[in-house]
């Protein structure tokens, strides 16, 4: 999903429609499984028929274990949300619990391995370790977004951004703006006119010997959604473009005019300074050694 659910209403009816489905599906199978017992069918298909009901149950329990983002878990924060009315406090306490579980399920996995079945340990192991590295990176996405949300991107922009002529070569470009300001993408302006951008994605398309008959103007990326922003925007909304596009710098805008340029290493840095005022150090040292890395 794009977006967190607005209210924990919401929340849980999404998160129990999963186990639901599988109880759902469990009953199918079983009851189709009990008929084709019942008219001597091949033993073949009565076996796949029992298993695909007897997985799916299993499916059912494991996702409402109370483990975020487990279906369960959700459950839980949807619970806990409505509570406190605080769904930053909410996630906290259901991703850490599923952070635990996560850790529970590494240790079944060693004994596991210890015990000899390898390959279940292994996937015991694989299975803790996902579960704890998402239950963390869901709290911080959501802890981000709080922190951001009401902040305008204009806040965080940077104003008279280094911009390249169209009818710059892709070696010029390389030489006298990549390497010497160390960014990956530029506005191309004509004038006042904004044209687009280029990056190193599309610089790095073409061959090494091409470069000094290139110009900018061939390669550029348009405007779009996905690499420009309002500057009233929001500053959450702008880290999820960035997110889902893979851009760390997008042009702000206004009037179809060049205005800034909001990278991503300046937000992680008020996120940063504002949760460790705040009293939160540890993710704190999580994004600032995430900007620097």
């Amino acid at each position: 999903m794009d977006d967190e659910p607005r209210t924990p209403k919401s929340e849980f009816l999404m998160a129990i429609a999963g186990p639901i489905s599988s109880l759902a599906l469990a009953v199918g199978f079983y009851a189709v499984y009990v008929g084709v017992k019942a008219v001597a069918a091949p033993a073949a298909v009565a076996g796949v028929l029992g298993y695909l009901a007897w997985i799916n149950v299993l499916l059912a329990f494991f996702n409402l274990l109370p483990a975020f983002p487990l279906d369960g878990g959700r459950v839980l924060r949807s619970a806990l949300w409505a509570w406190k009315k605080n769904l930053r406090w909410a996630t906290r306490i259901a991703s850490g619990i599923g952070s635990g579980f996560g850790i529970a399920l590494v240790v079944i996995g060693i004994l596991s391995l210890l015990a000899g079945n390898f390959v279940g340990g292994l996937w015991w192991c694989l299975i803790g370790i996902f579960l704890r590295g998402i239950s963390q990176g869901s709290y911080r996405q959501v802890m981000i977004r709080e922190t951001l949300a009401g902040e305008p991107v204009r806040r965080f922009m940077r104003k008279e951004p280094v911009s390249v002529p169209p009818e710059l070569t892709v070696a010029e470009l390389v030489n006298d703006f990549i390497y010497e300001h160390h960014f990956k993408m530029f506005p191309v302006v004509a004038g006042d006119r904004l044209m687009g951008c280029v990056s190193t994605r599309e610089i790095k398309k073409l061959p090494r010997e091409a470069w000094e008959t290139r110009m900018v103007a061939e390669i550029l990326a348009d405007c779009s959604d996905k690499n420009t922003v309002a500057s009233g925007s929001d500053a959450a909304e702008a880290l999820l473009m960035m997110n889902r596009t893979g851009n760390s710098r997008l042009m702000v805008v206004e009037n179809d005019r060049l205005v800034g340029i909001v990278a991503l290493k300046d937000m992680l840095k008020f996120l940063a300074l504002k949760l460790d005022l705040e009293g939160d150090e540890v993710e704190a040292d999580k994004l600032g050694a995430r900007n620097h890395s």
